[in-house]
């Protein structure tokens, strides 16, 4: 690197400059105070950790997104987190041990290997909560209303909702019998809604039509909530755990239009994302002119079992900094009182008075350029019938 290069950061490394990070504290404390008004309890994970408590669970899929390196002192390797979600639940299962729902939420930068957008972000600052310790339909409910409800907070309008079900796809492989190569093959091809390469696919493998045709109509199946009705139809002779699933995604879909009724939803019965994690809902928050999603959740039960404790889970996450780059930034009002550099107990009494409440004050340092306006300030003090007074610049 040449000697004039040294401020450079590397790709998808960033830094917020005033006043983007004061917008950015002041998101991150509103959020925060939301979540303790519904009970949710702050957790802060370690930065890094030993890499197989980081890669357990959630984190399987995130072995090529962790930065890796060895621990000095005791010659393991330890990995930069790429994900908050397994350091949560390690929390919640080895630390808490709690019998009663726990309701934990958490902020903090992760890192990631490459960028999962073309000149996106390594490092988001990743917020989410997570709820422990109830399977029902209330607690997926939950959680979705609070990540619809930041989003709101952040300023994102016209939120659109995608929702699905893993356990749909998942039932009808193991119905069918899939090798692990197979399931992984339609997997990709639901993904990608490839509907001649699945019939294709489908039409080579040895199971009855009956199973081909439920396969082939998960291609088809999204839409709004009347394409629930339809799955009921078209997937009448799946297993008992289908009928299960798509009934609990019924549940779902009706709540949210009864409770979130500003937020318009698609249902996709071949949206799995997190397949390999999740094991129930899945859903995900997008707006017009943004590809990727702002916000994704859903149901992932038993993750605390490999730290010794298998609990129902779900949650959400979000990254704080996308938030901010999609709403737009409000107007920077000027204010706060510029004081001169005065040694004077008179003066750093009334400085005192003002600091206490609240308000933001700038000490002149001796000699410097610039006055109030060039410091951010609308007021100054200055002395008046041998008081210190404030005054409009």
């Amino acid at each position: 690197m040449l000697e004039n290069d040294r401020w450079l950061l590397p790709e998808g490394i960033e830094e917020l400059l005033p006043p983007e990070a004061a917008r950015l504290e002041s998101l991150r404390c509103r959020l925060l105070d939301m979540y303790h008004s519904w009970g949710y309890e702050l957790v802060m994970p370690p930065l890094i950790e030993y890499l197989d408590s980081l890669l357990t669970g959630t984190g399987n899929d995130l072995d090529l997104q962790t930065f890796k390196l060895t621990d000095q002192l005791t010659g393991r390797l330890m990995g930069v987190r790429a994900d908050m979600t397994p350091q949560v639940a390690r929390i919640d299962a080895h630390h808490l041990k709690r019998d009663v729902p726990s309701r934990l939420c958490y902020l903090g930068t992760v890192l990631h290997t490459r960028p999962e957008t073309l000149g996106g972000t390594r490092s988001p600052l990743q917020m989410g909560l997570e709820l422990y310790g109830h399977a029902g339909i209330e607690s997926d409910l939950e959680v979705l209303r609070l990540m619809i409800e930041t989003l709101t907070i952040a300023g994102v309008e016209n939120i659109h909702l995608d929702l699905g079900h893993v356990g749909i796809f998942r039932g009808l492989a193991r119905q069918a019998e899939l090798s692990e190569a197979q399931e992984a093959w339609l997997f990709d091809a639901l993904q990608r809604k490839a509907k001649p390469e699945i019939s294709d696919y489908l039409a080579e493998l040895d199971i009855s039509a009956e199973l081909r045709g439920m396969l082939n109509s998960l291609a088809d199946l999204n839409g709004g909530e009347e394409v629930l009705g339809e799955a009921q139809i078209s997937l009448a002779a799946a297993t008992s755990g289908v009928t299960t699933a798509l009934a609990h995604l019924q549940q779902l879909a009706v709540a949210v239009r009864e409770q979130l009724p500003q937020v318009s939803f698609h249902c996709d019965l071949a949206e799995l994302r997190g397949y390999h994690y999740h094991t129930g809902v899945v859903f995900a928050a997008f707006v017009p002119g943004q590809g990727q999603a702002l916000a994704v959740g859903g149901r992932y039960d038993d993750i605390g079992e490999v730290f010794g404790r298998a609990r129902p889970a779900t949650g959400f996450s979000t990254d704080l900094k996308t938030l901010l780059n999609v709403t737009p930034s409000p107007a920077v009002s000027v204010g706060g009182v510029f004081a001169p550099a005065d040694a004077n107990s008179a003066l750093e009494s009334k400085i005192g008075e003002l600091r206490a409440q609240g308000e933001r004050v700038v000490r002149a340092l001796p000699g410097q350029q610039g006055g109030a306006a060039e410091m951010g300030c609308n007021r100054e003090l200055v002395v008046s019938r041998g008081k210190w007074q404030l005054v409009d610049c």
